[in-house]
């Protein structure tokens, strides 16, 4: 591959604030192919939209969790991967694979999955790249069985290899995948209150430039108010430095119809614009089947979008205040109490069950906490263990051991914008029908 040479960004930050100041959503795709020539045209594929958009390199499953001779195994048996082995390449190839595309209008960000990332961290600085994502909570509970102490010292290592790389003269950048835990029925405060608290925990370790995560949940505006409370918080804890807001699609069970999964993304990219975030991580429309094409995920690159520049000319109502910011607050408010050190804080929030996260099956979590999606499409809290939420709660009587409804919770995404787009299918038909 040669390729002519262009000037490296010197700050994802920057670029997110540039484009938001100008009006335009920034879209990420989930993006990580195994060899370097397919995720150099996938990255070639991103910039070339025609939409605001930076570039991603999505890691491999067996160095997420540090399994680097499984991955000189597989390359040398020329066995595909299911994303990019950073760790195992010599730097050179990943220059080659930047070389041309990474630069002040298509910053790329490293997306991995470890609890253990300081190989990573060290890999990406090699290779002339400063943004990435996780955290010692979001990279922990869900992904892996390592102690959530093991995990906080790590990441506190990694977070201080991240912010050698100023030195450089670049401006490191680490976004919280707090507001992601479990991908789905976990209420919108605890993912306010975990990812605000990680961004926080980068800050103490020296990384300035943070983001901070909310995925998009079950009813658009219970979401509007936890992005809106994400918002706030981050204007109180983290003044002074440069932060931003990212939005995740759905990232539950998928609709499995085309119409469905289009209209899910879509309405992720107006909740974006409407509650004030400035990036949204997008999925596809082949989700629920397989993973997507490079030309798939252009597409839906360019599918939220042009629903942002939509939402943008639309009349705002205000959202309904539910309590979200009162109880992300507390939960926020009790975890800092527990010790001046973050990291400290953290763990023993997570052994006092101040941090408790629905259904993770984790060693260290307590798993005490409950939610249920209620009449309306709403996430509640069914049970609360020891969440230091008081009486701010009013929980949703539901029988614990009721599968079926936890299945029709898991599942209602997935119903709801299935059975929307069956019906706008045989509106259509119908219309079609009538003027034949």
């Amino acid at each position: 591959m040669t390729v002519g040479t262009s000037r490296a960004p010197r700050s994802f930050g920057d670029f997110i604030a540039r484009s938001a100041a100008s009006g335009r959503l920034v879209v990420q795709p989930r993006m990580g192919i195994g060899d370097p020539a397919g995720m150099r045209t996938g990255l070639r594929a991103v910039r070339q939209a025609g939409v605001c958009a930076v570039g991603t390199i999505t890691l491999d499953s067996f160095t997420r969790v540090g399994d680097h001779a499984a991955v000189h195994t597989a390359l040398a048996a020329g066995d595909a991967l299911n994303g990019y082995p950073i760790v195992a390449y010599p730097p050179e190839f990943t220059h080659e694979v930047l070389n041309g595309l990474h630069d002040d209008t298509f910053p790329v960000q490293v997306r991995h999955g470890s609890a253990r990332p300081q190989d990573i961290f060290a890999a990406l600085g090699a290779c002339g790249l400063h943004a990435t994502e996780g955290g010692p909570l979001s990279y922990c509970l869900p992904y892996s069985r390592v102690p959530v102490q093991e995990a906080v010292r790590c990441w506190a290592e990694s977070c201080r290899l991240l912010a050698e790389l100023r030195e450089t003269g670049v401006r490191p950048h680490l976004e919280s995948f707090g507001g992601c835990m479990m991908g789905q029925l976990c209420p919108p405060s605890l993912l306010v209150a975990i990812s605000v608290l990680e961004g926080m925990f980068f800050r103490q370790h020296g990384v300035e430039s943070v983001s901070l995560s909310y995925a998009q949940q079950t009813h658009p505006e219970q979401d509007a108010e936890a992005v809106r409370a994400l918002r706030r918080l981050c204007a109180r804890f983290l003044a002074g430095a440069d932060w931003h807001v990212v939005l995740y699609a759905y990232m539950g069970v998928y609709p499995r119809t085309v119409g469905g999964a289009t209209e899910l993304l879509a309405q992720a990219a107006r909740l974006a614009v409407r509650a004030g975030a400035e990036r949204l991580i997008v999925k596809t429309a082949a989700e629920a089947h397989r993973i997507p094409t490079v030309e798939e995920n252009v597409t839906a690159l360019r599918v939220a979008s042009a629903a942002a520049d939509d939402e943008r000319s639309a009349v705002r109502s205000d959202t309904p205040d539910t309590g979200i910011l009162a109880e992300a607050t507390a939960v926020v408010d009790a975890v800092l109490n527990l010790d001046a050190d973050l990291g400290t804080a953290l763990v023993r929030a997570v052994e006092r069950g101040y941090l408790d996260v629905p259904y993770c099956l984790h060693p260290d979590n307590a798993g005490r906490t409950r939610a249920t999606v209620d009449a309306t499409g709403r996430l509640r809290w069914s049970r609360t263990g020891a969440l230091p939420l008081g009486s701010r709660v009013e929980t949703v009587d539901r029988r614990e051991a009721d599968a079926a409804q936890l299945l029709r919770s898991l599942s209602y995404v997935e119903r709801t914008f299935d059975r929307a787009a069956l019906e706008r299918s045989v509106s259509a038909d119908g219309a079609m029908l009538d003027a034949g």
